[in-house]
């Protein structure tokens, strides 16, 4: 009978010790996540700011792209960092690890999907591939009609839209010249020949 009250006295000791160590860590940890939550906020407004400046209208998709990359990137960070705070390093290593492969094994799969993106980017960026302009692609000729981050829009001449990848226009494309450039680079000879 003896055995169970010391048990119980024991288990009772190592929780208030271990409440005691813990108490510290969850506080530092606390303290951590108001900093990195105010810190995070900070560098996202001002990342959103510049990319705004740079990436306007029809291209804030990309902007959008790129803070959305950054701010998944800091959070992950502070998830890892908090769990280091609260003691728990070899936890963080391990899911660091873990989502690694995870992003490996995901960027495989969603390969083309990824390339569609960046060659969206690529065609976004292009000056000589906007919205209106009259492009050749793949067998299509027309005018775009919307360029998105996987996928390009076309009005061929037919009458029919085309929705082509991005990943298939962008290594190869035509523009043709719009007509009202033609019409003013007319008007421009007619005038040069006049004087």
């Amino acid at each position: 009978m003896t055995a169970i009250p010391s048990i119980l006295t024991r288990s009772l000791t190592n929780f208030v010790e271990g409440l005691a160590v813990a108490i510290p860590r969850l506080l530092s940890g606390l303290v951590f996540l108001a900093l990195a939550y105010v810190t995070v906020r900070v560098v996202l407004a001002l990342v959103r700011s510049s990319i705004n400046r740079v990436y306007v209208g029809d291209r804030e998709l990309v902007g959008d792209l790129i803070v959305t990359l950054v701010s998944v990137f800091l959070w992950f960070g502070v998830a890892l960092t908090f769990l280091k705070v609260l003691g728990m390093g070899d936890i963080a290593a391990s899911l660091g690890t873990a989502v690694g492969f995870i992003a490996l094994g995901v960027s495989y799969a969603l390969s083309e999907m990824i390339e569609d993106t960046v060659a969206g980017v690529y065609l976004l960026r292009d000056p000589d591939f906007n919205v209106g302009y009259r492009v050749e692609a793949k067998g299509v000729t027309g005018t775009v009609a919307a360029i998105e981050l996987r996928k390009t829009r076309i009005d061929a001449d037919n009458g029919d839209r085309v929705v082509l990848a991005n990943r298939e226009i962008e290594p190869r494309w035509t523009h043709d010249v719009p007509e009202a450039d033609d019409a003013a680079d007319a008007t421009a000879d007619g005038d040069a020949a006049n004087t």
